[in-house]
């Protein structure tokens, strides 16, 4: 049963979706909270171009030279994940329009990846936005391409793979999924295509740069997936995954589960019956390398796009419209239960006072493996501008000729400072900022940004090297995750302050090389 439409009332109704996603954006993170730890070394990226970076590809440091480009506000910064995670929701509804969904359907498709965990992952600028968003374009142009193997849409979707792989490695599983589902389908006949070996040659061009990159930096890639699996891999379980994706896309469960049915008995979705496998080998292959669980968030919007289109023709009829609509408000109604629970939308105290219901449903465990007051994600929003701020007074009183170097133990020190309170340039042995320490000046001071528990065994380990050493103050917000980080002042060295740097750079980076503890 077709209803009557206005002309372009469909586009006019997604533009609507698309403005209430930017409209909730902006509304979803209390004022009371800093950028996370995260945004503070992308936005950094932008003021040292390369070709890769220790923690990710150089897509992101692209998108931070825009967004700097543009005043580096925090309108932009949220503009960006925000914008991705919109382009995410029109390629679900082109995907429909693919399968000759109606607007049932594309509306369907949309809300539910409007009102899920996508939401969540779009407040934070990170490589995530981006990533979920060149999964679904690249199964998108994949089913455009196996409708009449036209050689155009399986060049858009190497090139969309490409950017996926120079934004964040995580694409890789995609292939490593779709691959085998390909060969055991009727479409492995695309293999004698000549086309599919150019895609090959334009993916591996685009990401040449990377590559070369990587090689002659001793694979840092390597590196970092090491550290991530001994630190933060390790505390989560095979359990853990299989449930995440459960409550990534709850109120969506029932939309996709009614799409793998529907890829045997609808006869549009029959030609991509092989994502069944796809679907399956995916998420094997993540659960056999002990991924976290919002590794595959990628691997859904189609998924959710299939499901649907049989949800729209399996509930036709007077009686059965009423059930379309229980798919239709469920997400939105999802969402509201769980709107206090996800969302940093509270003061982080009313929050810590009042997280039972957080603890049940296992957001406050960290990477660590336990629980703490808040979600991991929220007290890293925390406690950075006030870092900056006494981290710039601690350098005024310094009072002495001769330059200073400022030096962090972490990433999100750093960044926070040279984004709080630019011109200190805050330097850490950290991630990126190893390649990044200038030592083109003679330094005389230090100023060391420590953890708390560190602070007295540095100071008393560096005074005897130093005419004047002191803490000069640290952070009191006890919900931060760098709560007492310390700000400690070293003036006038009587040893080569640049020549034990250089040191400590050199073991750092032959420590990336050789993989070594």
């Amino acid at each position: 049963m077709q209803t009557k439409t206005f002309p372009y009332s469909g586009h006019l109704i997604l533009l609507l979706l698309i403005l209430i996603k930017f409209f909730l954006h902006y509304n979803l993170i209390h004022p009371s909270y800093d950028l996370h730890r995260d945004e503070y070394l992308h936005l950094d990226q932008a003021n040292h171009f390369a070709w890769g970076y220790i923690s990710v590809p150089p897509f992101t440091s692209w998108v931070s030279a825009l967004i700097k480009l543009l005043g580096n506000s925090i309108f932009w910064i949220k503009f960006f994940p925000a914008l991705f995670g919109a382009l995410t929701m029109v390629l679900v509804w082109k995907i429909i329009e693919v399968f000759k969904g109606g607007l049932y359907a594309k509306i369907l498709g949309v809300v539910c990846i409007l009102f899920s965990v996508i939401l969540r992952i779009n407040i934070l600028y990170q490589p995530n936005s981006f990533d979920i968003l060149a999964w679904t374009a690249v199964f998108y142009f994949f089913i455009k391409y196996i409708q009449n193997y036209q050689p155009k849409w399986l060049y858009f979707a190497a090139i969309s793979f490409a950017f996926g792989l120079l934004n964040k490695y995580n694409i890789a599983f995609l292939a490593i999924g779709m691959l085998p589902a390909i060969l055991l389908s009727s479409h492995r006949i695309i293999f004698l295509r000549k086309e599919v070996y150019i895609s090959i040659i334009i993916v591996i061009l685009i990401i040449s740069p990377n590559l070369y990159w990587q090689y002659s930096n001793g694979f840092p890639v390597l590196y970092h997936m090491k550290e991530l699996s001994e630190t933060q891999l390790v505390n989560f379980s095979k359990v853990d995954f299989l449930i995440s994706q459960l409550l990534f896309f709850t109120a969506a469960i029932p939309v996709i589960f009614i799409g793998f049915i529907g890829l045997f008995y609808h006869e549009q979705l029959k030609p991509v019956r092989f994502m069944l496998l796809n679907f399956l080998i995916t998420l094997v292959v993540f659960i056999f390398f002990n991924a976290k669980g919002y590794y595959a968030i990628g691997l859904y919007p189609v998924y959710i796009a299939i499901g649907a289109v049989f949800v729209e023709k399996l509930f036709r009829g007077k009686l059965l419209l009423y059930i379309r609509h229980v798919f239709l408000i469920l997400p939105l109604v999802y969402l509201i239960m769980i709107y206090n629970l996800i969302f940093p939308v509270r003061p982080a105290e009313e929050i810590a006072g009042n997280s039972e219901a957080m603890k049940k449903m296992g957001l406050l465990r960290w990477e660590d493996g336990k629980d703490h007051q808040l979600p991991q994600d929220f007290s890293d929003m925390l406690g950075w501008e006030e870092l900056a701020i006494k981290t710039r007074k601690a350098v005024a009183s310094i009072n002495q000729p001769g330059d200073y170097i400022l030096l962090c133990d972490n990433y999100g020190q750093a960044g926070a400072i040279n984004f709080y309170a630019g011109g200190l340039n805050a330097w850490s042995f950290n991630a990126d900022y190893l390649n990044w320490i200038d030592l083109s000046k003679e330094y005389r001071h230090v100023v060391r940004v420590v953890d708390f528990e560190d602070r007295e065994e540095e100071l008393e380990a560096l005074k005897p090297y130093f005419e004047t050493a002191y803490i000069f103050d640290s952070i009191n917000n006890p919900l931060a995750r760098e709560y007492k980080t310390s700000v400690l002042v070293f003036i006038n060295s009587f040893i080569g302050i640049n020549e034990i740097v250089e040191e400590e750079i050199k073991a750092e980076k032959a420590k990336i090389a050789g993989l070594k503890e």
